[in-house]
């Protein structure tokens, strides 16, 4: 009886062995979905794509959906917007993601000297670029002197997970909030073994790993005199995130002249310089988002000089009387070597 047993079960091992035996090349998947304003994609190489691809989406939304519940000023129920509702002199124990997003803002905010200010958001409503209505009319010096007393980054301040403020500010984290989405995708990759991806949220994007050919995954930047459509160059990049600013995006004209939604508050005004794009390559995409906007307010020549002070792979489009002059960091000229044409 029991070599009768051994014998039928023999087949079905060695069924197993062969099975084992074989290698799955890994296939791409890719999905997409809105958020946060804009749209978002994931790519990213698996042996099971049908299962993965599915579990997976529902876990990115969910972490989207998660970031819009701390972050957007749109929502009146945010984290941020309920800290923004709290009168001066108070404090409010915040979530650590929400934490650890006011602290590289105000991070940038101190390295800039408040160029980058995180609490801009009274003057970004001023102009119609918040959650207010937009407006085809550029506010008065008297409404622009009025809303600049109540800017300041200077008056916010967090101690561990204690967010602080001491003036009537209002804190806008959309210039670093979508880099901040990207990081949290990429995390959950990981969490799920994934090694190889490539993620993007309203033109940030961070990359993991390289394809199953072997090659880096390739990156277009856009030229501003087409938008999506035009690309002025594509590099290959593997482990790194990049994030581009740009006032060519979000404006609007009156008589012939075009507001940009990028704000200096030292003036208290859109920028006015020739400096069009910026794009910025760093470890984390909460950081390069927002050192992108920095390098915007600051200009073409301040600009630069921030970015080769502190070691920044920057990559700038300042427009010229016909087309764009190209400025590379020292930090990011290892990556036009390979340039793709």
């Amino acid at each position: 009886m029991r070599k009768k047993i051994l014998f039928i079960l023999a087949p079905f091992i060695v069924v197993l062995i062969l099975v084992k035996g074989l290698s799955f090349s890994p296939e791409l998947v890719s999905f997409s979905g809105p958020t946060m304003g804009t749209t978002y994609t994931v790519k990213f190489y698996t042996v099971d794509s049908d299962s993965n691809a599915q579990s997976l989406k529902g876990d990115v939304d969910n972490v989207l959906l998660y970031i819009n519940q701390l972050m957007s000023a749109y929502d009146p129920s945010s984290e941020l917007s309920l800290f923004n509702k709290m009168p001066s002199g108070s404090t409010k124990e915040i979530s650590r993601d929400f934490a650890h997003v006011v602290d590289k803002a105000l991070l940038i905010s101190s390295m800039t000297d408040g160029s980058y200010d995180v609490t801009i958001g009274p003057l970004a409503n001023l102009w119609g670029f918040g959650p207010k209505k937009g407006r085809d009319e550029p506010p008065s010096d008297a409404e622009i002197d009025a809303v600049k007393g109540k800017v300041g980054y200077q008056y916010l301040s967090l101690n561990g997970n204690k967010l602080s403020k001491e003036n009537d500010i209002y804190v806008d984290l959309s210039s670093i909030a979508k880099g901040f989405g990207v990081d949290a995708i990429a995390n959950k990759l990981e969490e799920n073994g994934i090694q190889s991806y490539l993620i993007e949220v309203g033109g940030e994007i961070r990359s993991k790993g390289k394809k199953e050919n072997g090659e880096a995954w390739k990156i277009a930047i856009e030229s501003p005199a087409g938008g999506h459509n035009v690309v002025q160059a594509v590099i290959e990049v593997t482990d790194v995130a990049i994030a581009t600013s740009g006032d060519y995006r979000n404006y609007f004209e009156k008589r012939g002249v075009r507001y940009s939604h990028i704000i200096d508050p030292a003036t208290g005004r859109p920028i006015t310089h020739k400096l069009v794009s910026v794009s910025i390559i760093d470890k984390t995409a909460v950081m390069a988002d927002g050192l992108a906007t920095a390098i915007t307010v600051l200009g073409p020549d301040k600009g630069m000089a921030f970015a080769e002070k502190n070691g920044i792979a920057a990559y700038l489009l300042v427009k010229q009387d016909f087309g764009y002059e190209e400025r590379v960091s020292t930090a990011f000229e290892p990556y036009l070597k390979n340039r793709i044409q």
